[in-house]
């Protein structure tokens, strides 16, 4: 068996297991593989990292680096994680400009250079998302509550 990484043309990364590289060039040529997220045929290799099986040595684990601050001092990791995530929220919601359902167009006049450069957010649909992403407008989905469920 042989792992490829792969991406579909809607710019979702997956990876396949194959027999050989012939095999995934027939599954690829007859239109058999597919994107497991959207379906879609339209689906390339990419470079991966290369994997070396040593033996059965167990590889050592590094120290996590010590990055303690005094309001870290005493927490436990979940209250950590959401003292973390409550800052990256802070700094998304105050750094960049909401702009609602227009996100699309406004991401498109940025990246197109007909508006000046800024950070935005706002709302796509599925759709919207996926054209964005084809035309290689880099976007992301972010999980963020809703304004009246923020604290």
């Amino acid at each position: 068996m042989i792992v490829f990484d792969l991406l579909c043309s809607g710019g979702h990364r997956f990876e396949g297991w194959f027999n050989s590289a012939a095999d995934f060039g027939a599954q690829r040529k007859h239109k058999i593989l597919e994107c497991p997220t959207c379906g879609t045929a339209k689906v390339d290799r990419v470079p991966s990292a290369a994997r070396l099986n040593l033996g059965a040595q167990e590889a050592a684990r590094p120290e996590a680096p010590q990055q303690k601050t005094p309001e870290m001092e005493g927490k436990d990791p979940f209250a950590i994680a959401q003292m973390l995530y409550s800052k990256m929220l802070d700094d998304l919601l105050t750094k960049t400009e909401d702009v609602g359902t227009k996100f699309p167009e406004k991401a498109r006049e940025i990246f197109y250079e007909r508006a000046p450069a800024k950070p935005i957010r706002g709302q796509a649909t599925d759709k919207e998302h996926d054209e964005l992403l084809a035309e290689g407008i880099p976007v992301s989905r972010l999980p963020i509550p809703p304004k009246n469920k923020l604290n």
